[in-house]
């Protein structure tokens, strides 16, 4: 192991004895390896509230192993009481404080090794970003998920109980009972957003002890686990293994497959080349296209599927999606076990961890091959996402392609809106019909910070028609819960001059999700070649100037002068 960090940084600075025996250690512990407990931990929704106690407990696994440790926190905010607001701007740049925090914490505090503590939507993907960029031995414990509410309820179906009382087709009681049940505990939404995408592929990157993502948010198991995941990161420190020798570009194939098996968000196009970027990894839409369409979507859950994903983990979690796609995935990828996911793999089968999951859903009735789906009958025979690029979209877009009713091909006039709440007073007002295809440009990273575009895509999947017979473009993105046609990260945005900036009302835009094309195929209403299109827009980029800044001040104001492409993930980079 060698001489450890914090002792070398102990001799340059030996005013930090002092001042860690005023934390609280013991002159002992000045001697042992340092080892970073960094959580989203508070009270700013279920899925940080409980992040304290599973820290406490990786406290007690890391000084099992002869560690001293020190919690710190940053704590992440809730995309969903941040919904429909402006406050949802600061969803995406808070992935990015998350991870500075933890790198602040890291470096600043001499730490050794690293174990990081989160549940959500940009929590556990700034802790991934922060573990790639540390390069310390680093292990992430997923703070789990919250069980269904009663009758099954979950949060994102919420969005549409409330346009049914907008309708008349629900009551104030009825709507207040389903509301004030549908976050029953602690923990990550039950459903497969972004939150809970988020812990799988923290499990598929063997960057969390098999098993974890998804479990019982308040069970001894995680309790259990946290513990274990303490004396992991010291052995890990030990043996010499750091997140760098973990994230390869095989554990990124890896988590891309199971991505695709459990029908992920789409907003971990974002947080993919984030990551990716770190280790100089870099991320190839096609690569992951390749991948998408060579795994079958097999997980039966919530938005795209019928069951609360709660019953995931009952159903085995991510070893049991893993051990029935095995054929797919590198299997001697380094994990913070120590060991490799095949070996994980077969212990965790040969231990008896299906058949202990399995008895408390067939408890409840429920087949465990109705949950996650034998490679014979999956939900597709495809992943969940189809990258698009065109005309509108040089740089590319993403569309969640289960999520689609109808025709995958659809062709439409343009009725562009300058921001999503323009777009979302036309469509509930019926001023956007049948066939058009609704544009919601100026919400990208440079834009506004990206906010999510729930409400419109909820508001478009609750009206039939439109479900069936429009198309959402925007260069924003959606919520993990989002699902019908609906196509973002559409690339280069709109502030950045993207085409996206240029369409005007009634051109003819035509989405295929088969030839994964996103084409301006008409002007006004009329057809139009390529090249035609091509010398419309030139003429309308001599004419278009980039919008004026929306923030002058604060955390958006940065974020939003230094945010990358969506294609690049959104990341803040410095100017060079």
């Amino acid at each position: 192991m060698g001489e450890l960090h914090s002792q070398a940084m102990r001799r340059l600075g030996p005013e930090g004895d002092a001042l860690r025996v005023g934390i609280g250690w013991s002159e002992a512990d000045l001697d042992r390896a340092y080892v970073l407990v960094e959580t989203t931990g508070g009270e700013s929704h279920p899925g940080s509230v409980h992040l304290d106690r599973i820290a406490e407990e990786v406290r007690r696994g890391a000084r099992g192993e002869d560690a001293a440790v020190a919690r710190q926190t940053c704590t992440d905010m809730c995309d969903g009481i941040a919904q429909g607001t402006a406050a949802m701007d600061y969803s995406l740049p808070s992935r990015e404080i998350i991870a500075a925090a933890a790198e602040l914490h890291a470096r600043a505090g001499h730490f050794d090794a690293v174990v990081l503590v989160s549940s959500c939507d940009k929590a556990v993907p700034g802790h991934l970003i922060a573990a790639a960029r540390l390069g310390l031995p680093a292990v992430h414990i997923p703070g789990g998920s919250m069980p269904a509410g009663r009758g099954g309820i979950t949060v994102d179906q919420i969005g549409r109980m409330a346009l049914q009382i907008r309708r008349g087709e629900l009551s104030e009681d009825e709507y207040s009972t389903w509301r004030m049940n549908a976050a029953p505990s602690c923990g990550s939404c039950a459903f497969m957003g972004t939150a809970l995408t988020s812990q799988v592929v923290s499990e598929s990157l063997g960057l969390a002890l098999p098993g974890t993502a998804a479990s019982p948010a308040g069970s001894a198991f995680l309790r259990q686990r946290a513990a274990e995941s303490g004396a992991a990161a010291v052995r890990l420190l030990r043996e010499g293994i750091t997140s760098r020798d973990i994230l390869t570009p095989e554990a990124f194939e890896n988590a891309y497959t199971v991505h695709a098996a459990v029908g992920g968000s789409t907003n971990f196009l974002l947080h993919f080349p984030a990551i990716a970027h770190e280790v100089g990894v870099p991320f190839v839409h096609d690569d992951f296209q390749a991948i998408s369409d060579r795994t079958p979507f097999l997980l039966d859950v919530r938005p795209a599927g019928k069951h609360p994903a709660n019953l995931f983990w009952h159903a085995g979690g991510v070893p049991a999606i893993m051990d029935r796609i095995r054929d797919l995935l590198h299997l001697d990828c380094l994990t913070v076990t120590g060991r490799t996911l095949g070996e994980n793999l077969d212990a965790l089968m040969a231990s008896g961890w299906l058949e202990e999951r399995h008895e408390h859903l067939r408890k409840m009735g429920v087949d465990p091959d109705d949950v996650i789906r034998p490679r014979r009958s999956p939900l597709s025979p495809v992943g969940s996402l189809v990258l698009l690029r065109g005309s509108l979209a040089p740089d590319g877009a993403v569309c969640k392609r289960v999520g689609v009713r109808g025709a995958t091909r659809r062709v439409g006039p343009a009725r562009p809106f300058d921001s999503q709440e323009e777009a979302l007073d036309a469509i509930t007002n019926r001023r956007v019909a049948p066939g058009d295809v609704v544009v919601i440009r100026y919400e990208g990273p440079r834009a506004s910070g990206m906010p999510e575009q729930y409400y419109v895509t909820s508001t478009i999947a609750e009206m039939d028609d439109l479900n069936e017979h429009c198309v959402l473009v925007t260069d924003g993105r959606f919520s993990g819960a989002s699902k019908g046609p609906c196509i973002g990260h559409v690339s280069p945005e709109a502030a950045a001059g993207g085409p996206i900036a240029l369409i005007e009302e009634g051109d003819l835009v035509a989405v295929d999700l088969e030839a994964r094309s996103l084409e301006v195929v008409g002007l006004h209403g009329v057809e139009a070649t390529p090249d035609d299109v091509e010398r419309a827009f030139g003429e309308r980029r001599a004419r278009w100037s980039p919008p004026p800044p929306k923030y002058g001040s604060g955390l958006l104001s940065l974020y939003t002068a230094t945010a990358a492409s969506p294609t690049l993930g959104g990341m803040m980079l410095a100017p060079r």
